[in-house]
């Protein structure tokens, strides 16, 4: 079964980038350098940020339904990204090498299945989710803090 893996869309933020710290900190903003390759996984473009590059923390809403599931957390996203990532039939390296909650939604928006994967497997776990009818989008997060990573639909 075909799967799109996204990122989230930059358009939200552009206003954010170049902001002061104190501008930031009104809208509850926080910027982080990154200080290694492999701790700061960014969201639009779904990669690990580099060493030295300038990322912002902040709320996102990830589940906008209007249905008990809606949920936002943190998440970081690299000061400057202007294009989400979008893939088709394969996993950004950033999702491979994670712990993950594949979570599916139905048609209410409510969760009709979620298990845990290694990133590794994950490619499968989308097609075990997507055989199930009743699935028509799944979320996938950062098992050990919860955040979110990016959205899977089929293709």
């Amino acid at each position: 079964m075909s799967f799109r893996i996204t990122g989230i869309d930059p358009k939200p933020f552009l206003s954010l980038y170049g902001l002061d710290e104190a501008q930031l900190d009104k809208r509850g903003v926080i910027r982080v350098v990154a200080s290694n390759d492999t701790g700061y996984p960014e969201r639009i473009e779904l990669r690990n940020a580099r060493r030295g590059e300038a990322l912002l923390l902040l709320n996102h809403t990830h589940q906008p339904a209007q249905s008990p599931y809606r949920s936002s957390h943190a998440i970081f996203i690299r000061e400057g990204a202007t294009e989400a990532c979008e893939v088709s039939d394969e996993v950004p390296e950033v999702l491979r090498t994670r712990t993950l909650s594949l979570r599916g939604f139905d048609e209410r928006e409510h969760i009709a299945s979620a298990v845990l994967v290694e990133g590794s497997v994950l490619d499968d776990a989308i097609e075990r989710m997507f055989a199930m009818s009743s699935v028509r989008y799944a979320h996938v997060h950062y098992a050990a803090y919860g955040c979110y990573a990016a959205r899977i639909d089929r293709s």
